[in-house]
């Protein structure tokens, strides 16, 4: 079964086909980088246009190989709502003008589809995803920094989270603070690649909740993170010693990325040790920090789960992880699909 994806939550336009819900036949992205680095941040009407003009190309490009459609899945939640509109119009046309079916699909599920996918003719690298259930699930983003409970594939629970910024925005947000550019994510690992994680480190909070605003949220405390705090340390830390040169700034964001992996990592083993899992499976655009994978691969070590990362091109928002969850999760389908409206702060299991 050949699904033709489409994703434009935030501000990458994609499109991809995806056979049986795992091999990538065709996968294009326009990344709009460019357009948001002059504000250090995504700005949503610069988005939304930039989707408009580039989403009829960016499907034809993916589909110029020729391969039949069976379905078109498209993300309808969470996100930006004028760029999910944007998405969920063109595919809903797609879908009429082909005459397949529609399949709806939630942004913060497809990040935790991606270890699955594989390149069409390079063979998977694991197995099913059923195999691997129960798991635990980290989708860590610009967005979103969420762990959740998966009793079986396309089943889906919060059972902690940010209260505050996502580890996307925390990263953003230190970049922009220190003129390192925009996204902060991938420059701040860059400069952080070289330090020497020692005990003599710039310190910063290291994600603690609130007392108690997890609880009123249905959540456990112990499996929630707070980033408020951590970016106003940095700030009056800046400010009262501002860094001399790049070698003391880059030993500020070393310390800094420590603070927010070492919280990802405390939680998740503290979840891990919750109940049987059979894996740790990591999805989203901070997934590609090289620190968090490294102490990441120790905490599904010590629990004794493999740890299931995506391929670098596949962290990042794509519209190939939208294809292939829906051949799975095909939750809103048919009419209900066609009829269905964006869903800005839909969560999983929605």
């Amino acid at each position: 079964m050949n699904i033709l994806g489409v994703e434009t939550s935030c501000d990458e336009t994609a499109c991809a086909v995806v056979k049986d819900g795992r091999e990538v036949l065709a996968n294009v992205v326009y990344t709009q980088i460019p357009l948001h680095q002059p504000y250090g941040g995504v700005v949503p009407e610069v988005a939304s246009r930039a989707h408009i003009e580039k989403i009829h190309g960016v499907v034809q490009e993916a589909m110029k190989g020729g391969a039949s459609i069976d379905a078109v899945a498209v993300t309808y939640g969470p996100g930006l709502a004028s760029s999910l509109l944007v998405g969920l119009n063109a595919a809903k046309g797609l879908a009429l003008s082909l005459g397949v079916p529609l399949i709806g699909v939630n942004h913060i599920e497809a990040h935790l589809h991606t270890p699955f996918l594989f390149d069409a003719g390079s063979g998977a690298t694991v197995g099913s995803p059923e195999s691997y259930m129960p798991a635990l699930g980290l989708a860590v983003s610009g967005g979103h920094t969420t762990w959740i409970d998966m009793p079986s594939y396309g089943e889906y629970k919060i059972i902690g989270q940010t209260l505050d910024d996502a580890a996307g925005e925390a990263f953003d947000k230190a970049a922009k603070l220190l003129g390192l550019g925009y996204p902060g994510g991938p420059v701040i690992d860059r400069w952080a690649r070289n330090v020497p994680i020692t005990d003599d480190l710039p310190r910063f909070p290291k994600g603690a909740p609130r007392p108690g605003t997890a609880a009123l949220a249905g959540l456990d405390a112990e499996l929630c993170v707070s980033f408020s705090g951590l970016k106003t340390a940095l700030l009056y830390s800046v400010r009262k010693n501002p860094p001399k040169d790049d070698a003391e700034k880059a030993r500020i964001v070393a310390g800094y990325q420590e603070a927010i992996v070492g919280a990802l990592a405390n939680r998740t083993a503290r979840a891990l040790k919750r109940r049987p899992y059979k894996a740790l499976v990591v999805g989203g655009g901070v997934s590609l920090n090289g620190r968090l994978r490294a102490r990441l691969a120790e905490v599904a070590q010590a629990a004794g789960v493999p740890l299931l990362l995506a391929q670098p091109k596949y962290c990042g928002d794509n519209a190939a992880m939208i294809a292939g969850l829906a051949y799975w999760r095909r939750n809103v389908t048919g009419d209900a699909a066609l009829a269905v409206d964006v869903d800005p702060t839909l969560q999983p299991g929605d």
